[in-house]
């Protein structure tokens, strides 16, 4: 087979944060963007599943077990999906528009706060 024809394989699939009532952030707010941007942010999500590890510009790590996925969108505006990986799954915890050069605290304790909710459900999940 030719090797420009191989299938390219999936290094790490991607799983949308749920929280407990249900409501799943991210994929919310990605509703809200129009057709193009939505489609800039999974090009990108999907550059990241097919060859993860990956570093910048695409992606930025910006805590202990957190990364960030950097989309240029339209009208100069820039958006920040924020994961964590975890059983080798890719979990988009948060997402939002940048406007500051750093990343807003709100921003990183709500992805922190849903990194910990999730990681303590799998755990539970695991244990019964």
């Amino acid at each position: 087979m030719d090797t420009k024809r191989r299938k390219r394989r999936k290094i790490i699939d991607v799983q949308f944060y749920k929280s407990d009532t249900g409501s799943i952030p991210v994929k919310e707010w990605l509703k809200k963007l129009t057709a193009a941007d939505r489609k800039n942010i999974g090009d990108d999500i999907r550059t990241v599943e097919f060859g993860w590890p990956i570093g910048m510009p695409l992606v930025g790590k910006i805590d202990t077990g957190l990364w960030e996925v950097r989309s240029n969108l339209s009208n100069n505006r820039i958006s920040r999906v924020l994961f964590t990986v975890y059983s080798d799954m890719m979990v988009l915890l948060h997402a939002f528009i940048k406007k500051t050069l750093k990343t807003p605290r709100n921003d990183l304790k709500t992805a922190k706060r849903r990194m910990s909710h999730m990681k303590q459900e799998k755990i539970n999940d695991r244990d019964s």
